[in-house]
């Protein structure tokens, strides 16, 4: 071992540069080969009874020889899927929240739970933009608009990285349909490609997310794994991406022509390249400087991260699921939850006595059981936490008689109703297990077949709401769910999605009032099905185009039933004194936010931009920036948003485009105060 190839603490750029060169001289090209892929993942996966999570999975990098580490990997959206980790609510539920500060600090007790548990690399960050609400894996990611999915992805990515755990961000590119993930050919146009399902990557890797993995479907007829358009044109070239690429698991490498086209390592194993690579490249048919360039990536970010000094002494097995993070994961349950409904109902008075009905109401629901899924000490369940502060009967679809019976005798009513693993989720094949609850060969999870609630789950809230109590449904699902059966016959509707651990303390607070609802919809809830882009989940070929969610109903003058950033509170603000200006390369907003009701709470403010008349259809309006603040009875801030002059523009013939004219600004609560708005003159100014 030659001490001069290993990193240590303190190593400048150049240092870390000529350490890596080093490694390249004496390596074999077996082993830097062996670099390229994961290293042991199914002999630990069988030692650990076949549970995903049980143990470190070895990622790239790493020669034993020489002394050089590895990347160790976990995944996980709502927390660590190691141990008994923290389990935060579900990627959307924070998306929800539209709180970049709250997901930047999620992030960063995620990086100490991963350091404490021997990982440096996580898959937590995924972007994926929700298409339609059928996408099994829509729990996964933060919405329907590019700019809140960047926003929210780049805050979660710092938060990683602050404690030096190499983030990835997932899947490059347009995954957003699940069941036929490993195989869908979608074809895309530019204009729709770097406009709509691009720039939340690039507002990612801009923020200094260190690796990208690679998604499994096809693009334009090839592989994402594969795909040099994707992987060198877009995301090194344009982008100047100087990270590594690494495949999904298992199925994400289809032949070694995919280490010229951009990709850096095959995980878990080297299942198509190791030994075909190697013959390739002595063969002549893959170049030398391929398999140099590639470990040059994943050392030069391996080498950065071992080298830069850590923020905390020691990373503990005592800080996985400490008192802090669980503070943090009830904070994140509170903030994200949407009141989508309320007559009146809610806030419940004190020692309301409530009948909380539905199967999932004891069910410990934190999401999907596949790669994403967490194992926290305990979860609080929705009739945990609210047995805990008030009295409470029960009852389920199980019989209707009965569960009537609790609701007439109770002073209100609240139906837990939505989905579970089995209804959405990340699809995992017959024969594959993660070692989830049900693994007896049955597939699990994958796209939603209705958009509905389960037909006895609606026949429950209709007899609840024959007894005339106030009547308050509480919504558990990954993305929206269409109502219309019965939003009717419910006095209030609480969007609560896969809350996590604390999701059944979030809740009673939320429904007597100790917080306010603050949360606002990250999607489009439409009347109907057909409102929703096209969508088959076993398609083998899909085409996206421009229009969906909040831009394809407003372009069709569809009216939603709740619309992107709907969400009600608990008191009422006001908007007022909205400023424009230019500054340099963006627009300076500056806008009052006023409480004018009752109680102390918080607010996203949400800034959409109008672009003018151009030589291109656009977006009726794009959410161009967003904030949240948190304001006291009768409390006045002033809030700033910023919005790049490089985000208002539009892609043609290979190039950004800038259209001058008078561009229109809007701003709101989404909590169904009015909006404000105002126009400036944006001229090009060289873009």
């Amino acid at each position: 071992m030659t001490l001069s190839l290993l990193p240590e603490k303190s190593l400048t750029a150049a240092d870390i540069a000529e350490r890596v060169e080093s490694v390249l001289a004496e390596a074999t090209l077996a082993e830097k080969i062996a670099m390229m892929s994961g290293k042991g993942f199914f002999r630990q996966y069988k030692a650990d009874g076949k549970l995903w999570g049980g143990s470190p999975y070895r990622a790239g990098g790493g020669i034993d020889r020489l002394g050089v580490p590895a990347f160790w990997f976990t995944d996980g959206p709502r927390g660590v899927a190691r141990g008994q980790s923290t389990c935060f609510p579900c990627t959307m539920a924070r998306g929800a929240s539209f709180d970049s500060d709250l997901e930047h600090r999620i992030g960063e007790a995620m990086a100490i739970e991963i350091r404490a548990q021997g990982c440096n690399l996580s898959g937590a960050v995924c972007i994926n933009l929700l298409r339609h609400p059928a996408w099994g894996r829509a729990q996964e990611t933060y919405g329907e608009d590019p700019h809140h999915l960047g926003a929210m992805g780049a805050a979660l990515a710092r938060g990683l990285a602050a404690h030096n755990v190499c983030a990835t961000v997932k899947h490059f590119a347009l995954n957003s349909m699940e069941n036929m993930r490993f195989s869908v050919d979608v074809i895309i146009d530019e204009r729709s490609l770097h406009e709509v399902y691009l720039p939340h990557f690039k507002a990612v890797i801009d923020a200094g997310c260190q690796s990208v993995m690679s998604a499994y479907n096809k693009v334009n007829g090839e592989y994402c794994g594969e795909n040099r358009h994707l992987l060198t044109d877009i995301l090194r070239h344009e982008w100047g991406f100087a990270g590594f690429v690494h495949s999904d698991w298992i199925m994400g490498v289809h032949s070694v022509w995919g280490a010229a086209a951009g990709l850096d390592v095959e995980n878990p194993e080297p299942r198509v390249w190791g030994d075909k690579l190697l013959a390739a490249v002595e063969a002549g048919s893959i170049a030398a400087s391929v398999i140099d360039t590639a470990c040059r990536r994943i050392l030069t970010v391996l080498y950065t991260n071992v080298s830069a000094e850590d923020p905390l002494p020691e990373y503990t097995q005592a800080m996985v699921s400490s008192p802090a993070h669980a503070a943090l994961a009830l904070e994140a349950a509170e903030k994200s939850a949407v009141l989508l409904k309320n007559d009146g109902v809610l806030p419940f008075a004190p020692a309301k006595r409530l009948a909380v009905l539905g199967r999932l109401a004891r069910l410990a629901n934190t999401g999907d059981n596949g790669s994403s899924r967490v194992r926290p000490l305990h979860v609080v369940t929705a009739l945990e936490g609210l047995a805990a502060v008030t009295d409470v009967l029960t009852g389920d679809e199980d019989d209707l008689a009965a569960a009537a019976a609790a609701a007439s005798a109770a002073d209100a009513v609240v139906v837990i109703a939505g989905y579970t693993a089995r209804e959405e989720g990340e699809f995992i094949p017959g024969g594959i297990t993660l070692g989830q609850d049900n693994a007896a060969g049955a597939d699990i999870g994958g796209d939603r077949a209705d958009l509905g609630l389960p037909a006895d789950t609606q026949a429950l809230i209709h007899a609840a709401a024959a007894t005339g109590k106030p009547l308050v449904v509480v919504i558990v699902a990954g993305s929206a769910v269409l109502v219309e059966g019965w939003h009717y016959a419910a006095g209030a509707i609480l969007q609560s999605f896969y809350a996590g651990q604390a999701g059944g303390t979030a809740l009673a607070r939320l429904l007597f009032g100790q917080v306010s609802p603050s949360a606002r919809l990250p999607f489009s809830v439409a009347r109907q099905a057909g409102d929703y882009p096209w969508f088959d989940r076993t398609a083998s070929t899909i085409t996206y185009d421009l229009w969906h969610g909040y831009a394809r109903l407003e372009r069709e003058g569809i009216e939603p039933r709740y619309g992107f950033g709907h969400g009600l509170s608990y008191t009422a603000f006001a908007l007022r004194a909205l400023k424009l200006r230019l500054a340099q390369d963006r627009v300076a907003i500056s806008v009052a936010v006023s409480n004018t009701g009752p109680m102390a709470a918080e607010t996203p403010v949400l800034a959409f931009a109008h672009a003018p008349d151009g030589p291109v259809a656009r977006w009726p309006r794009q959410l161009a920036a967003f904030t949240r603040v948190a304001l006291a009875p009768g409390e006045t801030k002033i809030v700033a948003l910023s919005v790049p002059l490089s985000a208002l523009r539009w892609r043609g013939q290979g190039r950004w485009h800038f259209q001058p004219g008078d561009y229109g600004f809007s701003v709101t609560t989404g909590a169904g105060d009015p909006d404000v708005s105002a126009t400036i003159r944006l001229e090009s100014l060289g873009i």
